[in-house]
């Protein structure tokens, strides 16, 4: 028997190389490359057929587009994360640090679609009676769930091609193993073999395909970044274990929009949907507080309120701290310049804490507003006047910059009772929101002169 031959993949983005080196050659990332074993040419049906069939050349007007039928799951907030619905050969990918919910919104999901469609749940990590015991737990009608538990992917796709189900869940993708590959299962080798023979027959076969991915400790996806490049659609669980709220956001989908946010709270009888997510971010206080501004974020097609806190205190080091949570720490340095600059307001002897509260993380530049006005009062130890609500993106020359979808969220704070806002003056409606004040400020220090 010829021996293995010894090869070095690139956790990042798939490359092989002979020898093991600090750098990858191909995408240049550091310390990515893990030990495996060549696979071996075996005659027979290449496995690296095309997931697409082959057809004549013709222009892109002839094409019969027609609008993808969705399947609802059951869950209102997992389908608007996943765009409406499940896609008949549509692969998606979920991750997630442990225990934070992932097997128990699938197995929801899928005692609400048995119901109407043959499902099955393919588990590698749990036992069947562990299985049926969470599921007693959930109070969950499981007659008309199928359930397998097996690793080796050659046996799951015999069984998906003799049961035909309509929808099935890989319990995880990281467990799986094919008697093609030598490495052991877990390995760069397997999970990017098995992703991409369950997507070739998801796409031939028009099944749903969950697959459910384990995540590293920087919080993303385990495996070759080449895994989230293959499926149709990409979900993150985000939120602490310890709480109880837990978020669902989409960072790819081809079937609908990214970066929409799905709200759920944990509870005994499983994932439970907030109807009203952002009174999960809106802190109760008694009276008005300084350091505190509420901003409306949009998270996909959903305007959200968060409330945005900033504590700054007296620096007793010569390097004062800047500290972030939820919000980039890198713009709040940025942020802290600009209003020195143009404000004339210095905190270079302060120490600057800002938070998001509930644990939502905000990566679009409408929070810079918010995130000044909070400094500004904490500075002062000024609260801001009551039912306010903030947004606006700041620049560098100290100009105050429009957001996207403005006029839906000032509906939104609307609705929930605010009356006073703060927005940029390229974002002003045309038509007077009812019972809304509306401050339209082009400038930074404009901003700040409002709060005197």
């Amino acid at each position: 028997m010829a021996k293995a031959k010894i090869i070095y993949s690139c956790t990042e983005c798939g490359g092989q190389v002979s020898k093991w080196q600090g750098q990858c050659p191909h995408c240049t990332a550091w310390n990515t490359l893990v030990e495996s074993v060549a696979e071996l040419a075996t005659s027979g049906k290449n496995r690296y057929s095309s997931l697409a069939t082959t057809s004549m050349m013709q222009t892109l007007a002839e094409v019969g587009a027609e609008e993808v039928p969705r399947t609802p799951t059951g869950i209102a907030e997992f389908d608007r994360v996943l765009g409406g619905g499940l896609v008949s050969g549509g692969v998606v990918l979920i991750g997630g640090d442990p225990g934070i919910g992932k097997s128990t919104l699938l197995l929801q999901a899928l005692a609400h679609l048995a119901t109407h469609k043959k499902v099955l749940y393919v588990s590698g990590e749990e036992s069947a009676q562990q299985i049926a015991l969470r599921a007693r737990r959930l109070s969950l009608d499981a007659r008309g769930m199928y359930l397998l538990a097996e690793i080796q992917l050659e046996k799951i796709q015999s069984v998906i091609q003799q049961e035909k189900p309509d929808v099935v869940v890989i319990d995880s993708i990281q467990t799986m193993y094919s008697e093609h590959l030598t490495s052991a299962p877990g390995s760069v080798a397997q999970v990017r073999e098995s992703a991409a023979q369950l997507t070739r027959m998801a796409k031939s076969t028009a099944v749903t395909m969950i697959l459910v991915g384990h995540v590293t400790k920087d919080g993303t996806l385990a495996g070759p970044r080449v895994l989230e490049h293959i499926v149709d659609t990409v979900l993150y669980f985000e939120g602490d274990t310890h709480s109880s709220f837990r978020m669902i956001r989409a960072f790819k989908n081809r079937f609908g929009a990214v970066n929409e946010l799905g709200v759920f709270a944990m509870t005994e009888k499983g994932l439970r949907e907030v109807s009203n997510p952002s009174a999960l971010f809106l802190s109760q206080h008694g009276a008005q507080v300084a350091g505190s501004c509420v901003m409306v974020t949009q998270e996909g097609t959903r305007p959200l309120l968060v409330e945005i806190q900033a504590l700054l205190d007296e620096a007793h080091s010569p390097n004062p701290r800047r500290l972030s949570l939820g919000l980039e720490q890198n713009r709040l340095a940025m942020l802290l310049a600009v209003l020195h600059r143009h404000a004339g307001i210095a905190c270079f002897d302060q120490d600057v804490f800002i938070n998001a509260v509930g644990g939502v993380k905000i990566t679009e530049p409408g929070a810079d507003l918010p995130v000044l006005l909070a400094i500004v009062s904490s500075l002062r130890n000024k609260p801001l006047p009551e039912k306010l609500v903030v947004f606006g993106e700041v620049g560098l020359a100290g100009e105050i910059r429009p957001v996207q979808r403005g006029q839906e969220r000032l509906r939104e704070a609307a609705k929930l009772g605010f009356t006073l806002a703060i927005i940029p003056k390229a974002n002003k409606p045309k038509q007077e929101i009812a019972g809304m004040e509306i401050i339209a400020v082009e400038r930074v220090e404009d901003a700040v002169a409002k709060m005197r």
